[in-house]
């Protein structure tokens, strides 16, 4: 999901189960993106979800997933069998979409994968992007608080108000 407009994008490794079934990102009622993204960005977790992306679209916010298939059984990113990854074409990505400043990444995986299987197929200038990660809003990251995640989560606001 993403619009002309867009200063930054947050990256996902690829989206879970019920995400998938549901055709809606963080789609687990337990994951923490939609608490997180509400309470930085001023809505109720209980907004539809098709306002839920306006939201982000009108504060320039984009949402993808760094691989575009996989074989995984069930949700977790470490179910992720390696010699399945297909990735999104990033390059093109960014060419297309050309005001991204900042690559916010939620969780560990995400950002292994991006260092690992896109930056090397990206133009330097592509690469010059600020890159961030995030504390995973799943469910089996339980070790922060909400709140401590949002704190760490409002960075986001910098890029998208052009403080960076």
């Amino acid at each position: 999901m993403v619009s002309d407009g867009a200063r930054v994008i947050i990256l996902g490794s690829m989206p879970g189960k019920l995400s998938l079934q549901q055709e809606r990102y963080y789609a687990h009622p337990r994951n923490a993106f939609w608490p997180l993204i509400g309470g930085m960005l001023g809505f109720d977790t209980d907004t539809p979800y098709r306002q839920k992306l306006a939201m982000l679209i009108r504060h320039r916010i984009a949402l993808w997933d760094v691989l575009q298939s996989c074989y995984r059984p069930g949700s977790l990113d470490t179910s992720i069998q390696g010699d399945s990854l297909v990735v999104n074409d990033f390059s093109t990505f960014f060419r297309r979409h050309h005001g991204i400043r900042a690559v916010f990444f939620n969780g560990a995986t995400a950002e292994r994968l991006y260092r690992k299987h896109v930056m090397p197929s990206l133009s330097a200038e592509q690469n010059t992007v600020f890159l961030h990660r995030l504390p995973s809003t799943s469910p089996a990251n339980a070790r922060l608080t909400l709140q401590e995640k949002l704190h760490q989560w409002r960075l986001i606001r910098d890029y998208i108000n052009g403080e960076e």
